[in-house]
């Protein structure tokens, strides 16, 4: 997204002092906004969305007598987030159109690239998992744990006591960290190793280190929707497997690294909404099998947790977030 419209181009507002500094100040915080909106939604397009939204509020409601312009916008922009959340959770099942279309084809224009890049950063798994919490829940959690807001200012958003934003923000860090409690394999480092060089291999297009990887009597298998096909897949040789994994090196960029039932897999979640799950078995060092999901029933049974638990912080928001002074509409 390029800037936002200035206060100039908000109707009956002019260019004043106020609006002025709102641009400079909006605009010296969009990297910082932009994230909180990205890590609220899971996609760049709604994020810039958002952040196009919080403009107009912003520009429309005025700064007087707020004192922490920076927070007041974080707010804005979390409040615009919120809604967009309760709104996409009212209407949760997504369109076949949008589970059949390709993750590297953005219907907003948005660089895919870009989208990947900011996927990475962020940890697809842990996109996977964000999205399955409640709106007040990613909030709080996003708000306090990424970006080191207090209970007491996220609070007023939520319209709740600060005790219960933490025991939100308490309830979402359970699931996010979950696969922090699970299990851990006798050969876990090991199916990790290879289930890594397996991503690093398909990303990069390297035939060869991807057919190193799998045993020679290698199986995948692949339920109807993967393709999707009237029937499921099943392909079997390495060589044939490692063809089928390179015409995959678009669905490869917004692929990462989850704990699926307690074992090292890959989960696919363009713009942050999980489409397909690999699982592997691993003997001796070689992929033996190989386990395609994308069936939504079959995907909401499954155990997904963040392979890394450590939460990747952002950045603090610099003084409280909440400010005073103007009010936006929600």
């Amino acid at each position: 997204m390029g800037g936002v419209e200035s206060a100039g181009d908000v109707p009956g507002r002019g260019v004043t002092g106020t609006g002025a500094l709102l641009t400079e100040r909006f605009e010296q915080d969009r990297v910082h906004l932009r994230a909180v909106a990205y890590r609220m939604l899971g996609s760049l397009a709604e994020a810039d969305d958002a952040l196009q939204e919080a403009w107009l509020r912003a520009a429309g409601s005025g700064i007087e007598g707020v004192e922490n312009l920076g927070g007041w916008l974080t707010t804005v922009v979390s409040r615009v987030c919120l809604n967009m959340l309760r709104s996409r959770d009212r209407r949760r099942e997504d369109s076949l159109d949008d589970r059949l279309s390709e993750p590297d084809v953005d219907p907003s224009g948005h660089d895919p690239e870009e989208e990947a890049l900011m996927a990475d950063s962020v940890g697809v798994a842990l996109l996977v998992v964000l999205d399955t919490l409640a709106p007040a829940e990613r909030l709080a959690f996003v708000l306090h744990d990424m970006f080191a807001v207090p209970f007491e200012d996220i609070a007023p958003m939520l319209e709740r006591t600060p005790a219960a934003v933490r025991q939100l923000a308490s309830r979402a860090r359970r699931r996010v960290k979950g696969g922090a409690a699970a299990t851990v394999r006798p050969d876990a480092s090991r199916q990790r190793q290879v289930v890594e060089a397996f991503l690093a291999a398909t990303r990069g297009g390297d035939f060869e280190a991807l057919l190193a990887l799998l045993h020679p009597d290698v199986v995948l298998h692949a339920d109807r929707m993967v393709v999707p096909t009237p029937e499921p897949i099943l392909v079997s040789g390495g060589r044939a497997v490692a063809q089928g994994a390179m015409a995959a090196m678009g669905r490869a960029r917004f692929t990462g690294l989850a704990l699926v039932d307690g074992a090292c897999a890959l989960a696919m979640a363009p713009r942050g909404r999980l489409r397909l799950v690999l699982t592997f078995a691993v003997s001796d060092g070689l992929i033996t099998g190989i386990e395609v999901v994308a069936e939504p029933a079959r995907l909401a049974a499954l155990d997904i947790d963040v392979a890394d638990p450590a939460v990747p912080e952002a950045g603090p928001v610099s003084g409280p977030v909440s400010g005073s002074g103007a009010d936006v509409t929600e």
